[in-house]
């Protein structure tokens, strides 16, 4: 530990000093006796100081957490020799804060005494973070000296974002071939009734429909949809952002796409990811627990990186956007070459649903005649861009303050149903 003189150390040294020189000066005994208690602690000050030696241990009770859940840390403390007192102080990353117990804290420690400090803390963030960078300040029994120490005990912490509520899926226009819980519109092995047609040898005597064969004098079987599951991707823009205090653009479509990925995951449907910005990330589809923490742990990474790069598809790798897939678009529609990039997967005929992440309540109105109007010229040109969507055929809603997550699905599932596309069935 580094040892630091206090200035109280000091303080006693000059009074000391001072009534010395003044006795020799003056000649005054008297001013010998004043200093001795002086000079005579700070001796002793400094013939006992001694570093502290101590044992310092950090542990969290878990490696993952929810936003605004609680999370129990522990600092153990071992000393090996007494100490007068040691301030204790657990270094927390932003958007963390204290939610039982104190920080810092002061122990007063007797020769081999063990301590334990148990910390509730909360993040009001998602995001990945390493926690346990511990301060250390010890004082030796005069105050003469102070010991200081910084410890970097930290641990890994994923905080996930919490998921938004939604109430039913998207459909795709297209299933792929592996088994799901879509219904899909080709007959095959299910549950669902799709047909009838004449019995034919090979047939299956539990698909026989006998009040069928009844009424018609011949034998007649049932055909069934078959059940398959879907490709999904989740095309998230991370160009730009709009931001206030407590929260971004970025932030709420990190959370909607969690809440996604979750939900098609639990159909048994593949789903990948492309973060479309900056910086270009992307996961290819798979199905399973393991794939939904590997796509939350890489939202966890999505970052605004400033870039003024030109990009469109064609630095997207091909496996990645599989075909038949459904690509739901979560975008706050601010960067041309997000906006753009959509309007070329539409062209390319992908299946594409697009979420607006609007900016719009991020976005301060001033009061001035000049701003108002430069406010509505932008929020017009936004409705421009979203009627072009949707005279591509691109089902476009607005997410914002006042339309939760479930009402813009379901706007989104009312125009896909009004432009009369046969749609798969979950």
């Amino acid at each position: 530990m580094k040892r630091t003189a206090t200035p109280k150390l000091g303080a006693y040294a000059g009074l000391s000093a001072l009534g010395l020189i003044a006795a020799l000066v003056f000649g005054l005994p008297e001013l010998v006796a004043l200093a001795a208690p002086f000079a005579l602690v700070a001796g002793a000050g400094l013939a006992l100081a001694e570093g502290p030696e101590l044992g310092v241990s950090f542990d969290i009770d878990r490696e993952r957490m929810l936003e605004e859940d609680e999370l129990e840390a522990t600092i153990g403390i071992t000393s090996h020799g007494p100490v007068e007192q040691l301030d204790v102080r657990l270094e927390l990353p932003e958007h963390f804060a204290i939610v039982d117990g104190d920080n810092p804290v002061a122990l007063h420690l007797a020769a081999r005494d063990d301590e334990e400090i148990v910390l509730g803390l909360g993040a009001d963030r998602w995001g990945s973070y390493a926690i346990g960078a511990i301060s250390l300040r010890a004082h030796d029994r005069f105050r003469f000296f102070r010991y200081d120490q910084r410890l970097d005990l930290r641990r890994p912490l994923k905080v996930y974002p919490q998921p938004e509520f939604i109430r039913e899926l998207l459909r795709p226009l297209e299933t792929q071939v592996f088994s799901g819980n879509l219904v899909a519109r080709e007959k095959g092995e299910g549950i669902e009734f799709a047909d009838l047609r004449p019995f034919v040898a090979g047939d299956r005597v539990r698909r026989i429909n006998w009040r069928a064969s009844a009424r018609m004098g011949e034998l007649w079987v049932n055909e069934l949809h078959a059940e398959r599951n879907a490709d999904v991707i989740l095309f998230l823009d991370s160009f730009v952002e709009a931001r206030r205090e407590d929260e971004s653009t970025l932030d709420r479509t990190v959370r909607a796409a969690a809440a996604l990925a979750d939900r098609y995951l639990r159909e048994k449907d593949r789903v990948g990811l492309v973060s479309f910005g900056g910086v270009l990330n992307w996961l290819l589809p798979a199905t399973g627990v393991t794939q939904l923490y590997r796509i939350v742990d890489s939202l966890l990474d999505t970052e605004i990186v400033l870039n003024y790069a030109w990009k469109d598809l064609e630095i997207i790798p091909r496996r990645t956007l599989p075909p038949k897939a459904l690509v739901v678009a979560l975008s706050p529609l601010l960067d041309e070459r997000a906006a753009n990039a959509l309007l070329d997967l539409r062209g390319r005929g992908f299946d594409l649903a697009l979420l607006e992440v609007s900016p719009v309540p991020f976005a301060h109105q001033s009061r001035d005649a000049a701003a108002t109007v430069a406010h509505r010229i932008w929020r017009m040109k936004r409705d421009a861009l979203r009627g072009r969507y949707e005279r591509s055929g691109v089902p476009v809603a607005v997410w914002d303050d006042e339309v939760p997550l479930a009402v813009a699905m379901e706007e989104v599932r009312t125009f896909r149903r009004r432009i009369g596309r046969p749609l798969a069935v979950y």
